[in-house]
């Protein structure tokens, strides 16, 4: 551990983060969101069930749209096919303004509790921070006021035609912040996104949050940590 952390605080210039799930607490902020909506409609189910279901549905269609390789949908359209989806399994009537508005509450999601420190002293061992995102570009603009922490670089995967881990999207971003791919850092809690990007020849940093296991693929990460403040001691 201590080899591997002394070689990534050498070599490592830019830490490019995920933002959904790893900057912000996706899963808790729109359970939070949608529970007194449930409530009216009578949905008798657990609310985080439902984002869950959300989320899966949404991370599939993702997919499909990327494999597809047809043009690039934004996430926005996704995100409300996949609630409007789930919505329908349910079994309740709704509305398209109900819909969007749900959706919306993305844009207002907070950070867990440790990130705002940790980001700071990584900036402050002169790491440049840098946001990788599926999420559409206003959709990252209009996020990042709730987030508290500037970035150097906020990249839509917009800017690549194709989500994550499509290995576009880690190519495009390290074109943006100027680094070689071994200079890079990327961070997520999901491990598709680590996947991708070490399958790119990025550095990689597994956020383990709910201590589980990351799985068999010779794709591994460099880093596997319990939160960001874990991250920050390592490359700090």
């Amino acid at each position: 551990m201590e080899v591997r952390a002394a070689v990534l605080r050498r070599s490592v210039k830019v830490v490019v983060f995920d933002l959904y799930g790893t900057i912000v607490d996706m899963q808790a902020g729109l359970t939070e969101a949608v529970t007194p909506y449930l409530e009216e409609k009578g949905w008798d189910g657990a609310p985080h069930r439902f984002v869950t279901w959300w989320r899966r549905t949404h991370f599939e269609n993702s997919m499909i749209d990327s494999l597809c390789d047809r043009g690039h949908t934004p996430y926005r359209e996704i995100s409300h096919r996949a609630l409007a989806y789930v919505m329908d399994r349910c079994g309740f009537a709704y509305t398209q303004a109900e819909v969007v508005r749900l959706v919306s509450e993305i844009e207002r999601l907070r950070p867990f509790p440790e990130v705002p420190a940790a980001l700071e002293r990584l900036r402050g061992a002169g790491h440049v921070l840098a946001i990788l995102s599926n999420g559409d570009r206003d959709m990252l603009e209009a996020a990042m006021p709730h987030v508290g922490v500037p970035f150097d670089h906020v990249i839509s995967v917009q800017e690549a035609q194709a989500f994550k881990p499509h290995w576009r999207t880690y190519a495009r971003a390290a074109e943006i912040v100027g680094a070689d791919r071994s200079a890079c850092l990327l961070v997520a809690n999901h491990a598709f996104d680590c996947i991708g990007a070490k399958a790119y020849g990025m550095r990689t940093a597994f956020i383990d949050r709910r201590s589980r296991p990351f799985g068999e693929t010779p794709h591994r990460p460099d880093l596997i940590v319990e939160d960001m403040r874990a991250l920050a001691a390592v490359l700090a």
